[in-house]
C-alpha cells in the first residue's frame, strides 16, 4: 500500500479523480475528514484499498499507518521535519516491510528549489544536533567568547 502525501487537497483531488477513473481503490483525509480514526482504520483494515491519499497537514502526524510500505511525498514543504513525520507514518512499530519513501521533484521548478533549502536546514540542524551537540562545531576561542562575553560587554558599556 502507499500513503501519498501533498501540501494541496486540490491536488489530491485531482490524483483522486484519476484513481476513480482507473479503478483503484484508495482512502482519503484531509483537514476537513470528520473520522479520522475511522477513515485510518479502513485504511489499515482495506485489503482491496492500495492507495491513502492524505494532506500533509492532516496526515503528516500522529498516526499509525502501518498498512503502507511506500511513501510518496508529491510536492516538498519549506521543513523537512514535517515531511520526516509523514514519512514516519509508515516507519512504526508494528510495520513488517521496509518503507520506501519516494519525493516528487522536476528539474529546474522552484519545488528543486525548495528541497535544496531543506537539505540546507537539515545540514544546519545536524551540525547543531548531530554527534557531539552543537558543541562539536564550536572551538576553543569560540568558548573563551562565550564564557567572558558578559564582561567584554560590560567594559565596553561602561566606556559608552
Amino acid at each position: 500500500e502507499v500513503l501519498l502525501f501533498s501540501q494541496f487537497v486540490t491536488m489530491l483531488t485531482l490524483i483522486r479523480e484519476r484513481l476513480e477513473e482507473m479503478k483503484v481503490p484508495y482512502h482519503w483525509l484531509t483537514g476537513a475528514s470528520t473520522d479520522r480514526a475511522g477513515i485510518v482504520k479502513a485504511f489499515q483494515e482495506d485489503e482491496n484499498a492500495s492507495v491513502f491519499l492524505l494532506s500533509l497537514k492532516a496526515g503528516g502526524s500522529g498516526l499509525n499507518l502501518t498498512a503502507a510500505s511506500y511513501v510518496i511525498l508529491y510536492d516538498p514543504w519549506w521543513n523537512p521535519a514535517v515531511e520526516a513525520q509523514a514519512i514516519d507514518r509508515a516507519h512504526r512499530i508494528g510495520q513488517t516491510q521496509p518503507v520506501m519513501a519516494y519525493r516528487m521533484l522536476t528539474k529546474g521548478t522552484i519545488e528543486e528549489k525548495i528541497m535544496l533549502l531543506q537539505q540546507k536546514k537539515n545540514l544546519m540542524a545536524n551540525n547543531i544536533l548531530g554527534e557531539g551537540g552543537f558543541s562539536s562545531t564550536l572551538d576553543k576561542s569560540d568558548f573563551e567568547f562565550l564564557f567572558d562575553i558578559e564582561s567584554k560587554a560590560l567594559s565596553e558599556a561602561g566606556e559608552r
